[in-house]
């Protein structure tokens, strides 16, 4: 017991990630401008799937879910990280470091099920379009969101109460830009070499499951795809499904190297390029990625522009 309550007394020490770098005000000064980027992309992307009546389909109803997960993830990580950089000093108190766990192991699970929702989704749209209002009527869509959010809430209960349950009594230096469960374990006095274990064993299955169905989905939707017979259909079909795959792909990458990879293969250095990437770089490129590739977006967001000139005049 008096293990744990040194853990909790003490404050953890965030290395950040400046610290591994050269041009130092560079490098904070493009973060900031990320950061603010993916704010401002993808809050206008949950805007004009709200405003737009065009966009109030199953498909964008989960889209507008991944983009809550795209503007939370950054919230996590940078302003802290950012007024860290700015007071010149990188300390984050026991709370705050189980929160960042909390609401990082949380959207990440989620994020990872909604996007095997959302080829589930196109499935059903390619395989199954006549009886694709039926099959995803709203219901179903906000059974699978409830159920994405579900999966990432236990499993962040799970592995935040865990990890902090252990005793922190050497060092509080935390080789990272923000407090993540590999990162924070390298600093327990005590053997998590069973932990960690469980936590592979755990990561694989979460990445798995979610990855197999994302892959038996787009397989019958190649299908389904090569079989059509208007090469205009088919192109809009291929540009949807890119669009998914490429953001499916981003971060499934980036979440194998974090949970899949084994520890030997690992770096301070490579962990935290891998985590902004996630963390920010994903959630810039993803809004982007569906704006630039869907004509539906694009037409709400003209819309949108042409009303405004409209009431500037």
């Amino acid at each position: 017991m008096g293990d744990v309550n040194q853990s909790v007394a003490s404050d953890f020490i965030l290395v950040g990630l400046f610290s591994h770098s050269g041009p130092r005000q560079l490098l904070f000064s493009l973060v900031a401008v990320m950061f603010i980027m993916g704010l401002l992309s993808n809050t206008i992307l949950l805007f004009l799937i709200r405003m737009d009546s065009h966009l109030h389909t199953p498909m964008y109803f989960l889209l507008s879910q991944l983009s809550l997960f795209d503007v939370g993830f950054p919230l996590v990580t940078i302003p802290n990280m950012a007024a860290d950089f700015l007071q010149g000093e990188g300390s984050i108190s026991f709370e705050g470091c189980a929160a960042q766990i909390f609401f990082l192991t949380m959207m990440g699970v989620a994020e990872g099920v909604l996007l095997a929702f959302m080829s589930y989704d196109r499935y059903i749209a390619m395989c199954y379009p006549l009886q694709y209002p039926m099959l995803m009527r709203r219901q179903v869509c906000m059974l699978l969101v409830g159920a994405s959010w579900l999966a990432g809430v236990l499993n962040a209960c799970v592995q935040t109460s865990i990890t902090l349950h252990f005793p922190y009594c050497a060092s509080r230096i935390v080789d990272h830009f923000f407090c993540e469960v590999p990162a924070l374990l390298k600093l327990s006095c005590t053997d998590t070499s069973a932990y960690e274990l469980a936590l592979s064993i755990s990561g694989v299955l979460i990445l798995v499951l979610p990855l197999s169905l994302f892959g038996v989905s787009y397989g019958h939707v190649l299908g389904a795809v090569l079989r059509m017979h208007s090469d205009e259909a088919q192109h809009k079909a291929i540009t949807t499904c890119s669009s998914h795959i490429t953001v499916a792909g981003l971060f499934y990458g980036a979440a194998v190297f974090m949970y899949m990879v084994p520890g030997a293969y690992h770096s301070p250095h490579k962990d935290n390029v891998v985590s902004l990437f996630y963390s920010l770089v994903t959630p810039i490129l993803n809004p982007l990625i569906y704006s630039l590739r869907n004509r539906e977006v694009r037409m709400a967001l003209v819309k949108v522009l042409n009303r405004a000139g409209l009431r500037l005049k």
